[in-house]
C-alpha cells in the first residue's frame, strides 16, 4: 500500500481554488454569473441527452411544445433563461419525472 505524502496533498488545488482564480470568489458577480450559466448548461444538456435517447429532433420537440426550434436549441445550449413551468413541460414531453423533495 502506498503512503500518502501530505505535503504534496496540501499543495494540490481544489476545484474551488481554480474557480476562484478564474471567476472570483463565491459571492462576487462574476462567480454568480458563472454558477448560473453552469446550472443552465447542466439542465440543458440533460434535456438534450434525453431528447436524443428518444430519437427526437429539436424541431419535433419544439412542435410538441408549440415553440420554435431555435428556442429548444438555446435551452439545450444553456443560453435561454426558462421558467420552471417551461422546464417541467419539456421534461414531461421527454418522459422525465421529477419528485420534489423539501428539506428544512
Amino acid at each position: 500500500m502506498r503512503n500518502i505524502d501530505h505535503n504534496k496533498l496540501a499543495r494540490l488545488s481544489t476545484a474551488n481554488d481554480t474557480l476562484d482564480k478564474k471567476y472570483g470568489p463565491l459571492g462576487t458577480q462574476s462567480r454568480d454569473i458563472f454558477n448560473e450559466e453552469s446550472i443552465a448548461w447542466f439542465y440543458g444538456n440533460m434535456l438534450r441527452e434525453r431528447r436524443k435517447e428518444l430519437n427526437l429532433t429539436q424541431k419535433q420537440l419544439a412542435e410538441k411544445l408549440g415553440r420554435e426550434q431555435s428556442y429548444i436549441a438555446r435551452i439545450e445550449n444553456g443560453k435561454a433563461d426558462i421558467q420552471l413551468s417551461t422546464f417541467f413541460r419539456i421534461a414531461t414531453v421527454l418522459g422525465i419525472q421529477f419528485i420534489p423533495t423539501f428539506v428544512n
